[in-house]
C-alpha cells in the first residue's frame, strides 16, 4: 500500500501521490555495456592512440627525410672539395690545365666551406661526414700553417724605423710596395700619397702604359723616390710595362733582367745597412683558358734566378697563389713568399675596387734569405683591379 501525503490549502485536502516526489529524488537507473561495446569501446580507443603517435611521428619523418637531402647536399659539396685538394697536390704538369689553376686559386677558402659543413653534421649526428669535414679542415690548416705561424718576424727596431716620416736610405729597414696599375689606369695621385704616407722606399708597379707613366711623373713620384728603372715595351708586354722606384741610389740598373716571354722584369741593386739586395718587379702571364704553358714558363724563368748568388726581393703580380704547384716549384728551397711566412693571415689583393670583395692572393713579394719581411698589409686605390700589398723589409 502506498503511502499519500496530504496539503491543506483553504480549508481543503488534496491527496498528492508520493510515487511522484519519489521520482523526482530516484537515482538515475544503471546502464549496462555488453562485451561487444566493450570491444567496440576499445578498438576505438587504440585507433585514437595511434592517430596520435602517427600525427607525433609524422613530423619526425619529415625532418628526418629534410636532413638526408641536406646531408646529401653536404656529402656533394665535401666531394668538390675533395677533389679541389686533389687538384692542389698534383703534378703542375696535371694541375695547370683546363680551369685547374682558376679553381685552385680559392683553396684558402675550402677550410670555411669544410667548417661550414661540419656544424650540421655535428647536428644531425652524421659522423662519418663530420670526420670527414674535420680531417679536410686538419689538411688545409697544415697547408697554410705559415700563414697563422710566423716562420720569422721583423724587429720592433724595424717598425719603428719605417713608422719615421723622415727616411733613413742609409739603415737596413725599408718600407716596400707593389700595385698592379690595371692596364695603366689606376689614380697617380692616389699612388704617390700612398708611398708618402707608408713612407715607401722601394715600389714596383706593374702594367703601365706610357701615358700612365708620364702622369706619375706629374703626380711628384720622382720627388719622394727619385731613382727608377722601367722596362721598355715590348711584343709580349703583359697589358703594359714595369717599373722599379727607390728612395735609395740605384746599382746595376738593367729594364730586363732575364729573357722572358712575358713582360720585361726591371731590376736594380740598392744599399741597406751592409746587405746589397736586388729588387725587380714582375709580371708573369695570368693562367687562362689557352695560356696556361705561357703562364707556367713564365714562373719557370723567374725561378732560374735561384742559381744567382744575390740577395734577392722580387715584387708584383705573380698571378698565382701559394697552392699552385707551378708556384711552389718557383720558390724551390731559395724563394720564400713573405705572406707565408711571416704568420700574419692572408692579404687578398683581387679582385680590388667592385661589388666582391678581394678573394685571392696573387700579388706577392718573394725574397731569398738575407732579408726579412713582416708588418704586411692591403691598400686599396682607385681604378684597378688590384690592391697594392706593402710590407716591411729588413737586411740582415
Amino acid at each position: 500500500m502506498t503511502r499519500a501525503s496530504y496539503s491543506y490549502h483553504d480549508g481543503d485536502t488534496q491527496p498528492l501521490p508520493a510515487a511522484q516526489n519519489a521520482q523526482e529524488y530516484a537515482p538515475a537507473p544503471r546502464s549496462y555495456v555488453s562485451s561487444g561495446n566493450r570491444s567496440n569501446l576499445g578498438s576505438s580507443g587504440n585507433q585514437r592512440q595511434q592517430t596520435e603517435q602517427t600525427n607525433r611521428r609524422r613530423p619526425r619523418e619529415r625532418r628526418h627525410a629534410s636532413h638526408g637531402f641536406l646531408s646529401f647536399l653536404l656529402w656533394i659539396i665535401s666531394a668538390f672539395i675533395i677533389a679541389i685538394m686533389v687538384i692542389r697536390i698534383l703534378p703542375a704538369s696535371i694541375a695547370n690545365s683546363g680551369f685547374m689553376p682558376l679553381i685552385v686559386s680559392f683553396v684558402p677558402w675550402l677550410a670555411l666551406v669544410s667548417a661550414l659543413v661540419l656544424v650540421p653534421a655535428l647536428a644531425w649526428r652524421r659522423k662519418v661526414l663530420a670526420l670527414v669535414s674535420v680531417a679536410c679542415i686538419l689538411i688545409q690548416i697544415f697547408w697554410h700553417i705559415g700563414y697563422i705561424k710566423p716562420t720569422t718576424t721583423i724587429s720592433q727596431a724595424a717598425k719603428t724605423a719605417v713608422a719615421s716620416a723622415t727616411i733613413n736610405t742609409t739603415d737596413k729597414y725599408a718600407r716596400i710596395m707593389t700595385f698592379n696599375t690595371h692596364v695603366g689606369t689606376a689614380d697617380v695621385n692616389e699612388i704617390v700619397q700612398t708611398v708618402k704616407d707608408q713612407h715607401v722606399e722601394v715600389l714596383a708597379l706593374q702594367e703601365m702604359t706610357q701615358g700612365f707613366i708620364q702622369r706619375l711623373e706629374a703626380a711628384g713620384i720622382s720627388k719622394v723616390l727619385p731613382y727608377s728603372v722601367i722596362a721598355s715595351t715590348k711584343h709580349g708586354d703583359n697589358g703594359g710595362v714595369n717599373g722599379l722606384w727607390t728612395a735609395a741610389p740605384q746599382s746595376d740598373a738593367n729594364s730586363n733582367l732575364i729573357p722572358t716571354d712575358a713582360s720585361s722584369i726591371p731590376a736594380a741593386s740598392i744599399t741597406l745597412g751592409t746587405s746589397i739586395v736586388r729588387f725587380g718587379s714582375v709580371h708573369p702571364n695570368s693562367p687562362t683558358r689557352g695560356q696556361q704553358s705561357v703562364w707556367s714558363s713564365g714562373l719557370s724563368t723567374i725561378s732560374s734566378l735561384k742559381n744567382y748568388d744575390h740577395t734577392y726581393v722580387l715584387m708584383g703580380d705573380f698571378n698565382s697563389t701559394w697552392d699552385h704547384p707551378s708556384f711552389r716549384s718557383l720558390l724551390g728551397s731559395k724563394f720564400v713568399d713573405s705572406s707565408e711566412q711571416a704568420g700574419e693571415g692572408f692579404h687578398m689583393t683581387y679582385p680590388a675596387n667592385s661589388k666582391i670583395p678581394p678573394l685571392i692572393e696573387i700579388d706577392h713579394i718573394v725574397h731569398t734569405s738575407g732579408v726579412t719581411v713582416g708588418d704586411i698589409e692591403t691598400v686599396q686605390i682607385a681604378n684597378s683591379d688590384h690592391r697594392a700589398l706593402l710590407a716591411t723589409l729588413q737586411a740582415l
